[in-house]
């Protein structure tokens, strides 16, 4: 089962190319998810199960699992290593699958999240784990998440106003309707959900960097200091400062 009520922690994520000089690699990765999207054919043993490699295939591997790939020359994937973290969501995945015709957009979320910040890397990543965990049968379309695409947008938009409507509009739903399945799949509210996005990753800067507070605010879209010292006091439980007094404190 494949945890995703959070987005990854992207560890890793570039293009790798293999057999150059071998035709056999063996990975373990004891605390990390490996996500590839392939190019080449090849085969690759997860757990004793062997399966097929060919272009346009995915897999989704889970850690600490040895994995022995097999090639047939020159080998080029895009990859992701991944943090997944949560309880609340949780979804089955296939280790193999054929992205089928969603092979583009999968392809242009992990090239576009290779230059991208960490925070919308992990956002076009934790789209394309939606993506492969509601896959039907091989080759079958797959529509966007709306949850996901929403989540995503949110992630790569904390700095900006963020109205219900705007979101809904980008993941494709109505505003009630996307109110609806937020309440269904998180138990919360969009405009919760965006406020306690915005004092987690305010609460990262605040003790992780030296931004000052007017700073962080408006990183996380709450540019008027007292309406953000007020949120941080109701979500957090103390003043901005505070928070980064009791982080910093011996």
């Amino acid at each position: 089962m494949v945890p995703l009520s959070e987005p990854p922690f992207v560890a890793d994520i570039g293009v790798a190319v293999h057999g150059v000089t071998t035709l056999e690699d063996v990975f373990l990765l004891p605390d990390l998810w490996q996500l590839h999207l392939y190019g080449y054919e090849g085969a690759v043993e997860v757990g004793g199960v062997v399966h097929r490699i060919a272009p346009g295939r995915a897999s989704l591997i889970p850690p600490g699992t040895v994995v022995r790939y097999r090639y047939r020359g020159r080998s080029e994937h895009l990859y992701a290593h991944l943090r997944l973290d949560g309880t609340a969501e949780r979804r089955v995945a296939q280790v193999m699958q054929d992205a089928g015709p969603n092979r583009p957009l999968i392809t242009r979320l992990m090239r576009g999240a290779l230059a991208a910040a960490p925070a919308r890397a992990a956002a076009h990543l934790w789209t394309v784990l939606w993506q492969l965990t509601d896959a039907g049968p091989a080759g079958q379309e797959i529509n966007a998440d709306p949850v996901a695409v929403a989540a995503a947008h949110i992630e790569a938009n904390l700095a900006t106003s963020l109205p219900v409507a705007e979101v809904a509009k980008a993941a494709g739903v109505s505003h009630n309707h996307l109110t609806r399945l937020f309440r269904v799949r998180t138990g919360t509210t969009v405009v919760a959900y965006i406020r306690r996005r915005r004092m987690e990753r305010a609460r990262h800067l605040l003790t992780a960097s030296t931004l000052s507070v007017s700073a962080v605010a408006a990183a996380v879209g709450i540019p008027d200091l007292q309406a953000f010292n007020k949120v941080c006091r109701r979500e957090l439980g103390e003043s901005p400062r505070a928070v980064r007094r009791s982080f910093t404190a011996p």
